[in-house]
C-alpha cells in the first residue's frame, strides 16, 4: 500500500501575495505549479494555495463570509528557538502575532499568527514526540 499523503488548500484573496508569504516569508519549497494554483512540498504533506473565489466555486460554497474558521493549522519544528525563528519570519513577511509564543500547558512551547488571509497558524515544539516524518 502506498503511503497517504495530506494536502491542505487554502483559499486566498491575493495568490501572487500569498506565494510571496509561504515561499519567500517563511521558506516554503515551491514545487512547479499551474498559474492558477500553487503547491509547496512540506516534508509529509502538502499546501496548495488557490483563488478563494475559485475554491469555493469547486466546492460549491459561497466565498464570503469572515470571524474564526473553526480550525487552525499547525507547524511543528524541532526547537523552541525554531518556534521563534518561524513567528519571527512570518511576521517579517506581514503576519499578526494573535499568541507570542510561550510554554503551552500541554507541556511544549508555541504561539500563533494570522497569514495574509487570516488562516490561523501554530507554530509548535514538542519535546515529548516529533509530529512529523523522519529526515
Amino acid at each position: 500500500m502506498k503511503p497517504r499523503i495530506s494536502m491542505i488548500t487554502l483559499g486566498v484573496a491575493d495568490l501572487k501575495k500569498s506565494i510571496e508569504f509561504y515561499e519567500h516569508g517563511l521558506g516554503f519549497p515551491k514545487t512547479d505549479s499551474p498559474p492558477e494554483v500553487a503547491f509547496f512540498n512540506l516534508k509529509g504533506s502538502w499546501l496548495g494555495l488557490f483563488s478563494r473565489e475559485s475554491l469555493a466555486k469547486d466546492a460549491m460554497v459561497p466565498s464570503v463570509g469572515n470571524g474564526f474558521n473553526s480550525f487552525a493549522l499547525a507547524h511543528n519544528v524541532a526547537s523552541e528557538t525554531e518556534v521563534d525563528k518561524t513567528i519571527a519570519l512570518a511576521v517579517s513577511a506581514g503576519a499578526i502575532v494573535t499568541k507570542p509564543a510561550q510554554k503551552a500547558s500541554w507541556g511544549g512551547y508555541s504561539g500563533y499568527f494570522k497569514d495574509p488571509d487570516d488562516h490561523l497558524w501554530e507554530i509548535a515544539y514538542n519535546p515529548f514526540f516529533w509530529i512529523g516524518p523522519k529526515d
